[in-house]
């Protein structure tokens, strides 16, 4: 395999993964304007229900607050890998989720972040 080849199925995954998130800062600021809140010790959670049926979106986001750059992207990584555990248990079609990162999500034990994560599901009434 030369190194511009790819694995078969690869490109497909990463085309799948791309369109279920929230990029642009307008994709932002409308879940933040219409969404439900649901605020925990490790993250902050915004749902916006778009009733229509398609893959869930979601989008994630750290301040400068938390901390440096390095700081930041740990946190969103462990928040990505959060979201990634409980959306194969539950799932998120037709909702758009806006996951904000916390001064303490760096340091936050995982299995804290992921009760976290499923407490605001289900205070916004994402999860039953």
């Amino acid at each position: 395999m030369t190194s511009g080849e790819t694995l078969p199925g690869k490109e497909r995954f990463v085309q799948d993964q791309r369109s279920s998130r929230l990029k642009k800062r307008a994709q932002f600021l409308a879940v933040a304007a219409k969404a439900r809140k649901a605020p925990t010790p490790g993250l902050v959670l915004q749902v916006l229900s778009r009733n229509d049926g398609e893959p869930g979106r979601v989008g994630f986001t750290v301040t400068k607050k938390v901390g440096n750059a390095v700081v930041r992207n740990r946190a969103k990584r462990r928040l990505r890998e959060a979201v990634r555990s409980v959306e194969s248990d539950v799932s998120l079609n037709g909702l758009d989720l806006v996951v904000i990162g916390r001064i303490g999500t760096g340091d936050r034990p995982f299995s804290e972040l992921i009760a976290d994560l499923r407490r605001a599901l289900k205070k916004t009434g994402a999860l039953s």
